[in-house]
């Protein structure tokens, strides 16, 4: 048995190779292990989590598209889902190792958009007035050469530049464990770094430079102005934190105010994930900003250019056991979205250590939602199923002909979230383009 735990081990250690054939030819044998008993999958429970990173962007744990996929479906969750920031380069095989694996699955972008209409007002991106964290749900990857290509390239393009220049600031305050872009970028698959990466290569390189303890410690409490203890170095999470504060956001020595011509605006940002076949996403953080005050102003913005549901991460927008302003801001924004009818989409984003694999929705303080999280999460799956197969997706005009109104669009696109097997999927490419709602849901 032993022996078998360890081979298990080995096999899933092996999905979050950089090799892309090592991370397939692992899952083929992790589906092995399953069929042949070895490794147990939990019962499908209520659990989603349509929101993790993978290490096509950053996570934390160094989860591939592949490895998620498994854990997803070992841990029982109902539906689950990747999201990335400025790439769609997990997105296949994603989609590819869930319907082996027989998960659930949908898939999605994330990144930071510049609203006009709120140019004076901070909304999701702290101290950064008109900047917000924006989404797409469900799309795929454009065609090599299309206009949707080139925007999707100007999205890393423009991060990697900016993450370029903030690496010049931030070395000459540093040094000497100076480093340059490739040592962020060997952290990544397809070197499309983030902020978080460079923290990491941040600490890694003052480990090389200070090979003691003692003159560690002592560097890193100078550069941050507070004191590291043993238990801090070489990578704890508040060390990694404690260097992106002091080093990269706003009031750090390498941060710089972005402004209107840093992002694209959300308008054209929503007109991509359309084009691409997607949900635009309207991502929400707490409530507390001058913008997400004004939320209902902020929705209408964002609708009028095409945003269709919306995005939370509930493990930050309540506290266990009280009652206070964050959970009142959760509570309302949920019920702005029921009067909307706007799909609700949530998930742990594993972008930061000590972030969960799942929320937890059996808590008294999340327990009222989840019909609601769960209902999101069926309409994104669905959504990614349908348009992938069938292009008869939550935005197509194929649902536009077929729904009187948003309200039974939710109802179709749930029941078939809800009914359609991953092994299914296959079915629904034999299935007309002008198929009926109806003969969608008699074939499932």
């Amino acid at each position: 048995m032993i022996k078998e735990q360890t081979v298990v081990a080995g096999y899933e250690a092996e999905l979050d190779n950089f090799d892309a054939e090592k991370r397939r030819v692992a899952l083929q044998k992790i589906i092995k292990e399953i069929e042949a008993g070895t490794i147990s999958l939990s019962p499908t429970s209520s659990d989603v989590n349509v929101h993790c990173h993978t290490f096509f962007s950053y996570n934390c744990y160094g989860y591939s598209p592949s490895k998620l996929a498994y854990l997803a479906k070992k841990a029982g969750l109902a539906v689950a889902g990747i999201v990335d920031f400025d790439v769609l380069d997990g997105v296949q095989e994603f989609l590819d190792a869930s319907e082996l694996i027989g998960l659930k699955a949908s898939v999605g972008i994330e990144t930071r958009v510049y609203v006009p209409e709120f140019g004076d007002k901070v909304i999701n991106s702290p101290g950064e007035p008109g900047v917000a964290y924006h989404m797409g749900v469900g799309l795929n990857k454009p065609a090599a050469g299309t206009d949707e290509d080139k925007f999707l390239k100007s999205l890393s393009d423009t991060a990697q530049k900016r993450n370029s220049e903030l690496i010049e600031r931030v070395n000459t305050y540093l040094s000497p464990a100076s480093i340059d872009i490739a040592d962020a970028a060997k952290l990544t698959p397809k070197g499309n770094i983030t902020e978080r990466h460079i923290v990491q290569a941040y600490a890694r390189k003052a480990r090389q430079v200070f090979k003691d303890d003692e003159s560690l410690k002592k560097f890193w409490s100078e550069k941050l102005g507070t004191k590291i203890e043993d238990k801090d170095i070489p990578e704890s999470a508040s060390l990694m934190n404690g260097i992106r504060a002091k080093t990269m956001k706003r009031g750090g020595v390498g941060y710089v105010q972005p402004d209107g011509g840093s992002f694209p605006s959300m308008a054209k940002m929503n007109q991509f994930v359309m084009a691409c076949g997607g949900i635009p996403t309207v991502a929400w953080l707490d409530g507390t900003s001058d913008g997400e005050k004004n939320m209902e102003e902020l929705l209408d913005v964002a609708i009028s250019s095409g945003a269709a549901a919306f995005n939370i991460i509930p493990d930050r927008n309540y506290t266990p056991g009280v009652k206070d302003q964050k959970l009142a801001n959760l509570n309302e924004v949920v019920r702005i979205c029921r009067q909307r009818e706007l799909p609700i989409f949530v998930g742990t984003e594993m972008n930061s250590p000590g972030n969960k694999f799942v929320d937890a929705f059996g808590s008294n303080e999340l327990s009222p939602f989840v019909d609601d999280f769960l209902n999101g999460a069926y309409i994104a799956y669905a959504h990614t199923a349908l348009q992938n197969t069938l292009g008869v997706g939550y935005l197509s005009k194929w649902a536009s002909k077929n729904f009187a109104n948003v309200a039974d669009k939710n109802i179709f696109f749930t029941a078939v979230g809800e009914k359609l097997e991953p092994a299914n999927i296959k079915k629904l490419r034999k299935l007309s383009k002008d198929v009926s709602p109806e003969q969608i849901l008699k074939m499932l």
